[in-house]
């Protein structure tokens, strides 16, 4: 199984019509206080608020009239379903059902019911999510879209990869948040061809180490018994794709914990003015903990997503403020 920079590029043409190139922006605040030139890749200000709509665009642009017809169904936790009803609409004419756990943020539920899908809450877990997923698409004929376990949905997470790389050619390294995988298979692949030496690190909850743990034994644990963490985007296994793709390519994963992805998210409203999801503001979470030594280093931290539920983005600020 590969992931070729002409499939790559291919993608990001076809999806570009429904896309924004989103945002870099340097970061004083926490290049002082790190010592690097560190810059922030605003995918929360991506189209539904996160980088998921990429690798929908680009899995539901491929299907056959067929499949188009028999439609498709989607499990997600919240960003990765709002990405699939967003293509399936942008795209047009292709039946949506999508299965959400029940404690999928309130946020992200009130914008999906903003669009022409049938919304299923099943379960507690993402995992519950994905069986009811799963069983659907059997039943019906429908084609499940992988939030992170296909080859096209990466190629379409790999966009992101080519924007830094035109906003910002000289990065040495990338800092990625990582939950199923998608995201930063696209990102290393790309790194891995336009700039070999950038380095390509990773960041998932403490709560949640399926990538560290699949990374370190080769072996794609996904599901993973996780622990209640914020950042839920994030929690879960590593796919067996992504890891087949960028074990590779990933130079190292590390972990945050709860505290510090507050800390996270309330610095970068603080600093930034900035509303980042716990799963996208821990990016920044090994910078600002001083975790990794970037010094003299010009990083990029990707803010995957911004949806926040208001109850936590209030607990939040109440706790910094």
């Amino acid at each position: 199984m590969q992931l070729r920079m002409p499939k790559i590029l291919q993608t990001e043409q076809a999806i570009r019509p429904f896309t924004h190139t989103t945002p870099l922006i340097r970061s004083p605040y926490l290049s002082r206080l790190s010592g690097g030139d560190v810059w922030l890749k605003l995918e929360n200000h991506q189209a539904t608020g996160s980088f998921k709509i990429r690798g929908a665009l680009s899995k539901i642009g491929r299907l056959t009239p067929a499949q188009r017809e028999k439609g498709i169904a989607a499990a997600s936790a919240g960003n990765h379903a709002l990405g699939v009803a967003y293509a399936a609409d942008a795209l047009g004419g292709v039946p949506a059902d999508i299965f959400v756990p029940a404690t999928a943020p309130r946020a992200k539920i009130d914008k999906l019911s903003a669009y022409a899908v049938t919304i299923h809450q099943s379960g507690d877990t993402y995992e519950a999510a994905h069986q009811a997923a799963s069983a659907f698409a059997a039943e019906s004929g429908a084609l499940e879209i992988s939030a992170y376990d296909d080859v096209d949905v990466i190629a379409g997470q790999a966009s992101v990869g080519l924007e830094i790389f035109r906003q910002r050619p000289q990065a040495d390294m990338l800092i990625v948040p990582v939950g199923g995988g998608g995201l930063i298979a696209g990102i290393a692949t790309v790194a891995a061809a336009l700039s070999p030496t950038c380095r390509v690190v990773g960041v998932q909850p403490e709560a949640s180490p399926a990538a560290l743990l699949s990374l370190r034994d080769g072996v794609a644990y996904d599901p993973f018994d996780h622990q209640p963490t914020l950042a839920d985007g994030l929690a879960g296994g590593f796919g067996a794709v992504p890891l087949v793709l960028a074990r590779d390519l990933i130079d190292e994963v590390v972990l945050s914990s709860e505290a510090d992805m507050r800390r996270a998210m309330f610095t970068l409203i603080d600093q930034h003015q900035l509303i980042a999801e716990a799963s996208g503001a821990i990016a920044t979470a090994p910078v600002l903990t001083r975790q990794i030594d970037i010094t003299g280093l010009t990083v990029v931290c990707v803010l995957s997503g911004g949806n926040v539920d208001t109850a936590v983005l209030r607990a939040v600020l109440s706790e910094f403020s």
